[in-house]
């Protein structure tokens, strides 16, 4: 989106920015249904092919530094948010945003949450999806079993927080994905918007915030493999199952009702209604 007599060279300026952004969360809203859901499928793969690959990259790294670790596997995971941006699919944590719609009076309450309702459900299928086929592929496999064990102790750590903490955490986390998101708005190349993703994310994950698209995948996917998996498995890697109860079915929604509440507050309401209040507020 190009803004009236905006210089189409150097970085957007903050108040255009925020312009762009209320007309990228109206054109998000004004899409059909069928349109909005197939772009959300799509948001849920990219982002679980960003959690595959931060697996991937975290298998085996118990003896590397551990802010290392961390750093390398939210490189990898920042794959996810360019392809969003660049491919244009729809994210659940980004399409918090339409509260700006609300709060220029341009979007109504419920034309915003049937929004969000076709996204997270969209996300959900596509991550969903691509964790089936990365369990029937034998990703996890990889390493004699290290991806697989990266895997269980990506959810478990995630599925040991309480209420309130993973609700702080998914705050937290998309007040950085959103940034990021508008971060990306000020580039005006497909490199200059893919550099914007790398160090916030990076930053989310290594943290070890929560985000909950790419919980949609790593849980789950963590859930499957905890349960299909062979005596060999568990022999290769050296734990038993047990060790990976709190992995179930409970506990992942326990975990994704937090987490998505603290989503939208940390980027509906500390990203969007910050930025509508600062550039797109009318004063009087």
């Amino acid at each position: 989106m190009q803004i009236e007599n905006m210089p189409n060279y150097g970085a957007v300026p903050p108040a255009e920015m925020a312009k762009l952004a209320e007309q990228a969360v109206l054109g998000k809203a004004k899409k059909h249904p069928e349109i909005t859901v197939i772009l959300a499928i799509m948001a849920g793969v990219f982002i679980a092919i960003a959690g595959m690959f931060y697996t991937v990259v975290a298998a085996g790294a118990q003896s590397a530094p551990y802010g290392l670790a961390k750093l390398a596997g939210g490189i990898a995971f920042s794959t996810g948010l360019m392809l969003v941006i660049l491919c244009g699919a729809e994210l659940f944590t980004s399409s918090t945003l339409l509260l700006m719609g609300k709060a220029t009076g341009k979007l109504k309450m419920r034309n915003i949450i049937k929004n969000w309702g076709l996204v997270y459900a969209g996300n959900f299928v596509g991550s969903m999806l691509f964790a089936v086929l990365v369990v029937v592929g034998g990703v996890w496999q990889g390493g004699n079993g290290q991806v697989g064990l990266s895997a269980l102790y990506i959810a478990k750590a995630k599925l040991g927080h309480p209420f309130l903490q993973a609700l702080v955490l998914g705050i937290l986390c998309n007040l950085l994905v959103c940034l990021t998101y508008w971060m990306s708005l000020s580039a005006r190349t497909a490199a200059g918007k893919m550099m914007a993703c790398i160090l916030p994310v990076a930053a989310f994950v290594a943290a070890g915030f929560e985000h909950s698209v790419a919980n949609m995948y790593l849980l789950p996917v963590a859930y499957m493999i905890k349960f299909i998996a062979g005596p060999e498995f568990w022999q290769a890697i050296g734990y038993t199952a047990a060790e990976f109860d709190k992995i179930n079915l409970s506990y992942i929604l326990m975990n994704l009702i937090p987490v998505t509440i603290g989503n939208i507050i940390g980027g509906g309401v500390m990203v969007g209604l910050s930025k509508w209040f600062v550039h797109l507020r009318v004063k009087g």
